[in-house]
């Protein structure tokens, strides 16, 4: 009786906090923002009311850090602020007791979106405690895949504020900085508009240099990053390479494929893989595959020690193979080696049993084998 009554108490109050929420009433703690637990309760606060309070903190914030106000003072203000936006980010994830509401998600966006809060955010990041740059972050986040009316509103502000990319990628350069503003960076390049912006920039420069940085998270972080711009958008990444392929791919296989460090080498080589690989990237992928000097890079990772390295390398390797249309320098190159290249497949397997790689690997196989030389023009 005791377990059947308990389950009942335990849903009347997930319906009372959905209720709560819906209203835009509900924080963190339980309550509406300022009240003391209890039967009666003041009027609760809108999802409205909270982005604006948030924005107005905001403001605070900003103007506060180069002042000279009372330090009691701003930091009852700031603490304010961390509230408010630990209470957005519980309108926009729920928690252990209560979904996320769509009509409280639509409103809180619609008001975050509606004047320049993101802006805010994003300038003001470095100046609140680390708990709320995460929690900051995740909003941030959370309201990129926010959609109103079948709309996500998110990216019609960021093309209208794309600039806001260029104080991203300068936060990027903050190590203490670096994660928060990278994960919100890569959220922002889901809009298509977005990532169009930073391939056509000098920004996506930087990645190459950012991937090697020493520290090792800010480096995974940022080459996941250059992963979702690189991958996502299909056509505008197309687009791209058709068009700053002679710099990108020689600055990619030099910084990365070259690069002294291990996972620098290993995520650059799948990552290659993954671009060349797609459809989309077709019309690349021939230019590719056509030139000496890359199959000279893609050889010299064949005979890395790593055997992950291996894999990846032989991914990219049999397109070059595979191409109908070699150079006769590229089909050289593959009868100068054929016999240390069938060797080095022949033991070259990867440690779970694949079948596509195996039958990749023979038509390879095949391929090389019955090359002739030719005679260059």
């Amino acid at each position: 009786m005791w377990k059947e009554e308990r389950v009942v108490r335990v849903n009347e109050r997930r319906c009372w906090t959905r209720c709560l929420l819906s209203h835009g009433s509900l924080t963190s703690s339980g309550y509406a923002a300022g009240d003391p637990p209890g039967l009666f309760k003041s009027k609760p606060r809108t999802p409205v009311d909270l982005v604006r309070q948030t924005r107005d903190l905001l403001l605070y914030a900003d103007r506060s850090n180069s002042s000279s106000l009372p330090d009691s003072k701003r930091h009852e203000k700031m603490e304010e602020l961390s509230r408010n936006i630990r209470d957005m980010k519980f309108i926009l994830y729920g928690n252990s007791e209560a979904e996320p509401v769509a009509e409280a998600c639509a409103q809180l966006t619609q008001e975050f979106f509606r004047e320049d809060t993101l802006r805010l955010f994003i300038t003001c990041l470095p100046i609140l405690n680390l708990e709320t740059r995460k929690d900051a972050t995740q909003v941030v986040a959370n309201l990129q895949r926010q959609q109103v009316n079948f709309k996500l509103i998110a990216s019609d502000y960021l093309e209208a504020n794309v600039d806001l990319m260029d104080v991203l990628i300068q936060g990027c350069e903050n190590l203490d900085m670096a994660l928060h503003y990278g994960a919100m960076f890569r959220e922002c390049i889901r809009h298509q508009i977005v990532a169009k912006y930073v391939l056509e920039s000098e920004h996506v420069k930087k990645f190459f240099d950012y991937i090697q940085l020493a520290n090792f998270d800010i480096a995974a972080d940022a080459a996941a990053t250059f992963k979702e711009l690189l991958t996502r958008h299909k056509s505008t990444v197309a687009d791209f390479l058709t068009n700053n392929e002679e710099w990108f791919f020689a600055d990619y296989n030099s910084k990365l494929l070259k690069s002294v460090n291990y996972v620098t080498r290993r995520q650059a080589i799948k990552l290659l893989g993954d671009i060349l690989l797609d459809r989309s990237n077709s019309a690349v992928m021939t230019k590719y595959v056509s030139s000496m000097d890359y199959l000279m890079i893609l050889m010299n990772l064949l005979i890395e020690s790593s055997k992950s390295i291996q894999i990846e390398a032989f991914h990219v390797f049999k397109l070059f193979v595979a191409n109908q249309n070699k150079p006769a320098e590229i089909v050289n190159i593959l009868v100068t080696n054929r016999s240390k290249l069938l060797r080095l497949f022949a033991d070259l397997r990867p440690d779970k049993e694949d079948e596509r790689f195996e039958a990749d690997k023979s038509q390879v196989l095949r391929e090389i084998s019955s090359l002739e030389p030719l005679v260059l023009a």
